[in-house]
């Protein structure tokens, strides 16, 4: 059983996820009677929906409570340029999605009637009474509205009151809490064969060309981040042709990050170029690992185009006031994303509750970012780990400039 267990976990998610999905459209097409694969897909939805509120709320608490670091103009730099990149790539996506409206096929979303909110004067109201109301009825129903403002909160507190010994427990129940995410997405497998049968067996082969919608889109936009948006950032701090520098860490960092599907696990390799990049040593031990936690450009699009999708399936109207609003939330829930493959799937219902979609369906659009997550989250680790290293390096080298220094860099 253990030798099982250990083949199991050695081999790659990515393998697992394309050969389950694969049984489970066979299975769909040719027995659509053998009801019993479904349960698979509903426990694996199950365990999502009991741990995430969990998740979000830890993660983003221990996230602002070990995030003390405020020294320089060079942190306060890259900081602006991590929150910048994020909230413009959720902008991106909040109009990619309006110009190109897909949708998405969510088994049992017929059966659950959502009230669409009916302007931005509903959408405030919602969200501030959600914002209040009791952490723990919050984290027991799943308000990530409620959870994201008391995380917020509690980790504002503890940075500034609480000693380093608190704070390093918080920070390991965080852990701890990403290692049973861990543990429940080496189910994903199962998991997603059991609702690929459902929806094939229900709706047929088509769904994969609704699902292949969306992850165009997905792509599109993170691909228009990491060539024009990131680097016109740059551009602006630091006046000079950027690309040299965008090349090097897409070709470097990305596409590291591209297979190993965590921003946390590439910290080493980032730091690595930081190092060749000749940046100071003091600074990038510093930033790279704060960049895996808030630069997260492609969780941002992820979260928004997920949430849009699941809108426009379920016949909501979203005005652009309401969408601003979303790309806020999705900026503030990216920086609050896990470290593991797939974690900014989790935090799809926070930004679904703010147009009143039930935590039913939300999980279900989650589900359909683990299908699609095989590229989705391979892509969208690429973007944020080349962007940790391209805005350290365009803190560090606009803080040199000004003072008059050459940077080597631009110089080659």
């Amino acid at each position: 059983m253990n030798s099982f267990v250990k083949k199991w976990t050695e081999t790659s998610l990515i393998i697992r996820i394309l050969v389950f999905l694969i049984i489970g459209a066979i299975l769909g097409t040719v027995c659509p009677s053998a009801t019993v694969v479904a349960i698979f897909g509903k426990v694996f939805v199950g365990a999502l929906k009991g741990i995430a509120p969990v998740l979000v709320f830890v993660l983003v608490a221990a996230a602002l409570s070990k995030a003390n670091v405020g020294i320089g103009s060079r942190f306060r730099t890259v900081i602006i340029l991590y929150m910048m990149s994020t909230f413009l790539a959720a902008f991106v996506a909040v109009v990619a999605s309006f110009i190109f409206k897909v949708t998405m096929v969510l088994p049992g979303a017929e059966g659950i009637e959502n009230t669409p909110p009916s302007g931005i004067g509903e959408v405030l109201t919602n969200l501030l009474t959600n914002m209040v109301t009791n952490p723990v009825a919050s984290i027991a129903n799943a308000n990530y509205i409620g959870i994201l403002f008391w995380a917020v909160l509690l980790g504002l507190a503890l940075r500034i009151f609480a000693k380093d010994e608190t704070v390093t427990v918080f920070c390991d129940i965080a852990d701890a809490v990403s290692t049973i995410v861990r543990w429940v997405i080496q189910f994903a497998p199962l998991g997603i064969m059991g609702l690929v049968f459902d929806s094939v067996s229900t709706s047929g082969l088509a769904i994969f060309k609704e699902y292949g919608k969306v992850l165009l889109l997905l792509v599109g936009c993170m691909l228009a981040v990491a060539l024009i948006v990131d680097p016109l950032i740059s551009f602006i701090f630091l006046r000079k042709n950027p690309y040299p520098l965008v090349f090097k860490c897409l070709k470097e960092s990305g596409l590291t990050a591209f297979f190993t599907r965590s921003s946390a696990a590439n910290i080493p390799v980032n730091m690595d170029l930081c190092k060749r990049l000749g940046l100071e040593e003091d600074f990038y031990t510093v930033s790279i690992p704060l960049g895996a936690t808030i630069n997260m450009d492609g969780a941002a699009i992820t979260i928004t185009i997920m949430t849009l999708a699941t809108a426009y399936t379920m016949g909501i109207q979203v005005d652009l006031p309401t969408a601003l609003i979303l790309s806020v939330i999705a900026t503030l829930g990216a920086c609050g994303a896990s470290g593991v493959a797939g974690g900014s799937l989790l935090l799809i219902p926070m930004a679904c509750s703010l147009f009143g979609i039930s935590n039913d369906i939300a999980m279900q659009a989650v589900a359909v970012g683990f299908i699609i997550g095989v590229v989705q989250d391979s892509l969208e680790t690429a973007l944020n780990s080349a962007g940790d290293v391209m805005f350290a390096a365009t803190a560090e080298f606009h803080d040199r400039m000004k003072s008059g220094e050459k940077v080597e860099f631009f110089e080659k």
